[in-house]
């Protein structure tokens, strides 16, 4: 996450956020809020922390970035660059996981995913860590935000509006609350809770009161505002029975990435497998290796598919991609296909009024 700095830190209170710099933040909301050192909550960081935290004790890797003199200029301290050779803004996350053990996996930019350009940078840094960013679009009318939806087609990248309302106790006022920061918390709720095949669809959003912007939403009706947005893949945000968000699709151009969970499945997969098998490069190749490898990977799906994580995969050695030259030069490729659970997004009851249980009267 990567999020705004309005307060300027210092001596000792500064060191454990310095700019431009991944740093673990472990559902400790206290460490958290050494960052609001007004009192005030001035900068992006302390209520995006709030939301996140209002929903889970997550795991957070957060980068501060400095106020620019305007939004141009904090832009590019969003967007960052390397300055010799060290990170900034965006870009820093990617070294979480040599300086924290971490790797990011839930992107967000909250309070700031407004800023041109941002968005765009945010689904760079995620095709980079194979992660899935969420972004709200800022727009006064949901016409307006389709509009803006048109702007991009990530798989790893999903749209939010409108925004939810809250109480803030530093201002004694109900505003405006980030629908980004809540969409990392709930994501990371739902991971450890149900699991990453579960969409952000339909999941209780805690610590709000209200949404911003009115969104008529009925579930036996499909036309309402909820079900325009949802068709123009950007998820909504509803109230029954609590807040919510509502829709499941991705921006991809490709339908089989349409929704969060398909897209989300691959990545994990892909860092699940590379990760499990540290322990077989550089081993002499041999037959027995092989056959391990593939026997490990088609157990782990076999797990996976009894959790109901995904409806069912399997790894095999593809012996027009493994010639003698390939071998020869050490390397083995190992392929695998899956299918992802699909969100259940359109359920239909059809009713038929019969005369053939009046007999039950008389008998």
């Amino acid at each position: 996450m990567i999020a705004e700095a309005k307060v300027t830190l210092s001596g000792g209170v500064n060191e454990p956020f310095p700019l431009n710099t991944p740093v673990l933040v472990l559902g400790n909301l206290a460490k958290a809020a050494l960052l609001d050192s007004t009192g005030r909550g001035l900068g992006t960081l302390p209520a995006a922390m709030t939301a996140i935290f209002d929903q889970i004790g997550a795991m957070v890797v957060v980068v501060r970035v400095a106020e620019g003199i305007d939004d141009a200029a904090t832009t590019t301290n969003v967007i960052g660059s390397v300055v010799d050779g060290k990170a900034t803004g965006l870009l820093a996350l990617k070294d979480a996981q040599a300086q924290l053990g971490v790797k990011p996996r839930i992107l967000g930019v909250p309070g700031l995913d407004h800023l041109t350009g941002v968005i765009a940078a945010m689904v760079s840094v995620a095709d980079d860590l194979r992660a899935f960013a969420y972004a709200y679009i800022s727009a006064d009318t949901m016409e307006a935000a389709v509009t803006s939806r048109d702007g991009y087609g990530s798989k790893r990248l999903m749209l939010l509006w409108p925004e939810f309302t809250g109480w803030n106790t530093a201002l004694n006022a109900e505003v405006a609350l980030t629908s980004t920061a809540r969409a990392l918390g709930v994501r990371a709720r739902a991971d450890n809770e149900v699991g990453w095949h579960k969409t952000l669809s339909n999941i209780e959003v805690n610590g709000v009161t209200g949404i911003s912007k009115s969104v008529h939403f009925d579930l036996t009706n499909v036309n309402t505002d909820a079900n325009y947005l949802n068709g123009n893949e950007i998820t909504t945000l509803i109230r029954s029975s609590g807040f919510r968000f509502w829709g499941s699709r991705t921006c991809s151009n490709d339908p089989v990435f349409a929704f969060e969970s398909a897209a989300r499945t691959g990545d994990i997969l892909a860092d699940t497998i590379a990760e499990a098998h540290m322990w077989a490069m550089d081993k002499p190749m041999s037959k027995v290796l092989i056959k391990e490898i593939v026997e490990g990977i088609n157990a782990k799906f076999r797990s996976l598919k009894a959790s109901g994580y995904i409806v069912d995969a399997y790894a095999y050695v593809d012996t027009d991609l493994n010639t003698t030259e390939t071998l020869a030069a050490g390397k083995l490729t190992i392929s695998y296909d899956y299918t992802p659970v699909p969100p259940l997004e359109d359920l239909t009851f059809i009713q038929t009024i019969t005369d053939r249980y009046l007999v039950q009267l008389v008998a």
